[in-house]
């Protein structure tokens, strides 16, 4: 792989990986919804669908008539699909820095707080009041807590709710960083050296390949 086309896959893959692992290496927790957490995904892998699926069915035509916009009309559809995909996906929240243990006793003030009519059955919870139904899954590896719609009715509005309550009382909440976060610190920043290397030790080929790219 040529220093451009390696420079794009991992860039994106890097800084998601380093902000993950800055997360974790926290002692504050961060409460986010599954749609700003696949946003987040589709953001750090962006560079390797760039040089992989778009390059291989890359729309040669086009490029007589339109040029180099094509890759913005490409991203431009990357972006509508996640967007897509952000809308159509069931409501979920992320809490990172958090395990299940931790989360037990908030989530239930929480609780007692929004519907008086919750009901807990092992890891499910039903809240009739916000129209919200629920499961809890722990990610003992990255040491965070997600709460999984469970079925296809739910409120929007209950979920919103939810969420700011919760992150309104997670706020003062502390809990010692997660070892994890220094690998995916370590592998970030070795990313980013084999970046920056490649690009510097050859900036005719990155520019050779920028060309090539635009079919200019």
């Amino acid at each position: 792989m040529d220093p451009l086309r390696l420079c794009i896959a991992l860039s994106p893959l890097a800084a998601y990986v380093l902000l993950l692992g800055l997360i974790n290496l926290s002692s504050r927790s961060l409460v986010t919804t599954g749609g700003r957490d696949l946003a987040a995904l589709a953001l750090g892998i962006s560079g390797l669908v760039i040089v992989g699926p778009m390059e291989l069915f890359f729309p040669e035509v086009a490029v007589e008539r339109f040029g180099g916009y094509v890759w913005l009309m490409l991203l431009g559809m990357y972006g509508l699909v996640v967007v897509l995909l952000m809308l159509i996906l069931r409501p979920r929240l992320v809490i990172y820095n958090m395990t299940v243990e931790q989360l037990r006793p908030t989530l239930a003030s929480v609780v007692s707080e929004l519907d008086a009519d919750a009901r807990w059955a092992g890891e499910c919870l039903v809240l009739p009041r916000l129209g919200v139904q629920l499961h809890v899954e722990p990610f003992l590896a990255m040491r965070n807590v997600q709460l999984v719609s469970s079925g296809p009715h739910q409120s929007f509005a209950g979920w919103r709710r939810l969420e700011r309550t919760l992150v309104k009382t997670l706020k003062g909440a502390s809990s010692p960083p997660n070892p994890y976060g220094f690998s995916l610190v370590f592998f970030g920043l070795l990313m980013v050296a084999l970046i920056t290397f490649s690009v510097v030790s050859d900036t005719e080929a990155v520019a050779q390949a920028l060309e090539e790219m635009l079919r200019q």
